[in-house]
């Protein structure tokens, strides 16, 4: 299970909002991101990029898997796993009552 996040959703959107209406004001991205993780208080730029990037592919901007889409994917693979736990069992007490039989 992943830890919880450092900074609530509301800073993060408005950290994203904030890079993606100031990018034209610094001569490249990464300046616009280390201004605003200054100005609210992110300690790691790189967690801000992030967000960014991952709020581009959700708007269609960037190529990858949206948000919903990587929450799917891990519903689907907790869901396997459990399947498989299932199964598991399932073939052990076949196997312990299949051998009570004879």
């Amino acid at each position: 299970m992943a830890r919880p996040s450092r900074y609530p959703t509301e800073l993060r959107e408005r950290a994203v909002r904030m890079v993606m209406e100031s990018r034209q004001d610094y001569p490249h991205e990464s300046a616009a991101i280390r201004s605003v993780a200054a100005k609210l208080g992110i300690s790691s730029t790189e967690s801000l990029r992030k967000w960014l990037r991952q709020a581009e592919i959700d708007g269609g901007v960037r190529a990858g898997k949206t948000s919903d889409e990587i929450a799917e994917i891990k519903a689907l693979k907790r869901e396997v796993a459990e399947l498989r736990r299932a199964n598991e069992i399932l073939k052990s007490a076949s196997a312990f009552f299949a051998s009570m039989s004879k």
